[in-house]
């Protein structure tokens, strides 16, 4: 007898393996027209997968949030479906859903071009409205290694290949088309829909490695429903008019170029926001963290001891000294500061040692994942660790939280969303360790009265963490700030106390960062603004435009007081219309425009025009001057 546990606890036995269908079928005739997936014992199955054991069984649909990865696995499925169908000489390599959409890469030797994927589109569609079933197939390894061998498809010949010895061959059948594929997928191809759209092209390199072969990858995304559809579209097309390249391009503030892969060349106008962004965090951490600075290059030494050459190894630049000894440009920070910490005895008493850097590092990145100033080979983080005894770790946690919402709130992102990611596969540190780990950061979280979600697997190699993720203007989430409780490297390190019982103990250690990557942080806030920064964060904060050439004097009598109250300013006495000087400045992004003519020099006024407002305001230069001053203030000094 076989016993289905369902999700309000009733029971259904069977005398026979059953499927979900079936089950579905009988609860619901509905919602067997519904069902999309099973999810049997925790784990999500083919609705046509047979249960052979006592279970506990949920059947989803398609109003249910956990299907919606699925459904675009399945669209990734019925798009190779399609490119196979129109060009039949194209092998296929891997296909997963993604956040908000799914790719597939192919191998391909003429390349796709944009009306291709038009064309794809249409195809995909048909395939939907021909309500092709979708099978699951277990297969031996040699059957798959046979069938793809014989098929001339190298590239799947290496995915079975890299399958465990132990673990099921699966195959999911549509139509003529079949792939190697864990699975689960809807019964039929009718069930994604039709809210889908194929996006853009982009190259790729197989398993992402640049030494391996080039293929093309194609991007789409897919909804449970139109409406939802239409509006992530028009949310992608905001986005690209708020992309910081074509921003960052037509407001002068940095480059990028080959000579310096994945690094950032910074105009006098995007260096002037870092520095203003760098001097409000170190204002926010002067009171309570001590500010240091570790070396670039480390010897590797260093790096086996902490763990993190096994881990990081290949994302790390390596160089060698005269000595012939391996070097390493640090990729993060926290081993630099447990070797301060060490220096000199420390007693529970000096504890807890709050240690911040505004820390250069260096990460290997593939080249096909580097994105503007998002994602770069070299970076500045925001980093801190703090030193302190388990007594100290709710204090310490509340308190940071605490700061990160303020800085947040300080820079414009109200909401947030908060991540607790628990132990991964691969750690270091035993699981009584990780224990003790998780359980103290999972009473800070709570003492810090702040919601959040299990992000199950994701922590640190050496301790669970919390994921701060912002949401910004039209809708997109950016994890950005994190926190770390970690036991393991303090203890690696040689790092210890002396407690009260004269008693030396290792310390915990807290690995903090709030903005994450500086120059990351700068392209969120650029699309987050579209360029037009708070007034505080302007480069150029006022620009005063001559309308004749006799007020020139008198402008610069206007730019010496605003250099005087700290004002960021430029002045216009071009021989220009000034229509053409207030339409040049306001297209870049510059918040206050002053407008100079003679009778705003005999007045000893100003005309001022603020960005986005067709209104304009005279003040007499004092007034001007004590109000503005006032309004470029950044939030914590106001």
């Amino acid at each position: 007898m076989l016993t289905i546990t369902l999700p309000n606890k009733d029971k259904k036995n069977y005398k026979s393996p059953v499927t979900a269908l079936q089950i579905a079928t009988e609860i619901s005739p509905r919602l067997a027209s519904d069902a999309f997936v099973a999810e049997v014992n925790g784990e999500l199955w083919d609705l046509n997968r047979l249960i052979n054991t006592d279970s506990t069984v949920s059947i989803l649909t398609s109003k249910n949030n956990e299907t919606l990865d699925l459904i675009r696995h399945d669209a990734a499925h019925i798009m190779a479906e399609a490119v196979l169908e129109i060009f039949p000489e194209t092998q296929v390599t891997i296909g997963p859903s993604i956040e908000n959409g799914f790719y597939y890469d192919f191998f391909r030797e003429k390349k796709f071009n944009l009306s291709d994927l038009e064309i794809i589109e249409k195809r995909m569609h048909e395939i939907v409205d021909r309500d092709e079933k979708i099978t699951r197939e277990v297969w031996t390894r040699k059957q798959a290694l046979d069938f793809f061998k014989k098929n001339n498809e190298n590239f799947k010949v290496e995915l079975v290949n890299a399958i465990p010895e132990n673990e099921t061959v699966t195959f999911y059948r549509q139509g003529n088309f079949i792939d190697l594929c864990r699975g689960p997928h809807a019964p039929s191809t009718k069930k994604l829909g039709h809210s889908f759209k194929l996006t853009k092209l982009a190259g790729s390199y197989w398993r992402g490695d640049s030494k391996n072969a080039v293929l093309q990858r194609i991007y789409g995304t897919a909804f449970l429903n139109d409406k939802d559809l239409k509006n992530y579209l028009l949310m992608i097309e905001e986005a690209e008019k708020r992309d910081h390249r074509k921003i960052g391009k037509e407001l002068n503030l940095f480059h990028l170029q080959e000579e310096a892969v994945g690094s950032v060349f910074w105009h006098k106008k995007g260096w002037s926001i870092y520095l203003e962004i760098e001097a409000y965090m170190r204002r926010k951490l002067k009171k309570s963290y001590e500010e240091v600075k570790t070396p670039q290059v480390i010897d590797r030494s260093l790096w086996e001891k902490s763990g993190h050459w096994d881990k990081f190894q290949e994302h790390m630049f390596m160089a060698k000294g005269d000595d012939e000894k391996t070097l390493a440009l640090k990729p993060m920070n926290c081993p630099g500061h447990v070797q301060i910490y060490k220096q000199g005895l420390k007693s529970y008493k000096d504890l807890p040692i709050r240690m911040s850097e505004f820390g250069s590092c260096h990460r290997n990145e593939p080249s096909g994942a580097l994105h503007g100033i998002m994602r770069v080979r070299q970076f500045t983080q925001d980093d801190a660790h703090i030193f302190c005894m388990n007594s100290q770790i709710t204090d310490e946690c509340v308190n940071f939280c605490e700061l990160l919402q303020q800085i947040y709130k300080d820079f414009g992102f109200a909401g947030l969303k908060v991540k607790f990611s628990d132990r991964p596969e691969i750690r270091a540190g035993d699981d009584e360790t990780w224990d003790k780990a998780e359980e103290a950061l999972l009473k800070a979280v709570k003492a810090a009265n702040i919601s959040f979600t299990l992000n199950p697997g994701e922590g640190a190699f050496y301790g669970p963490k919390l994921e701060f993720v912002l949401t910004d203007a039209i809708g997109r989430d950016w994890q950005c700030g994190t926190l770390q409780v970690d036991f393991v490297l303090p203890e690696r390190l040689g790092a210890f106390y002396v407690d009260a019982d004269s008693q030396k103990k290792h310390p915990v250690m807290l690995h903090r960062a709030i903005l994450g990557s500086l120059e990351r942080w700068i392209g969120i806030l650029i699309e987050q603004y579209s360029g037009r920064m708070p007034l505080w964060l302007a480069p150029t904060q006022v620009v005063i435009c001559s309308i004749v050439e006799s007020v020139n004097d008198y402008v610069l009598e206007i730019k010496e007081s605003l250099d005087k109250s700290g004002i960021r300013n430029e002045i216009d006495i071009r021989n220009e219309k000034i229509g053409y000087k207030i339409r040049e400045h306001s297209n870049k992004a510059v918040p206050i425009i002053l407008v100079i003519g003679n009778q705003e020099k005999d007045k000893k006024t100003v005309a001022i025009r603020y960005l986005g407002s067709k209104n304009q305001q005279v003040l007499e230069i004092e007034n001007f001057i004590e109000d503005v001053s006032l309004k470029c203030l950044p939030p914590d000094m106001v």
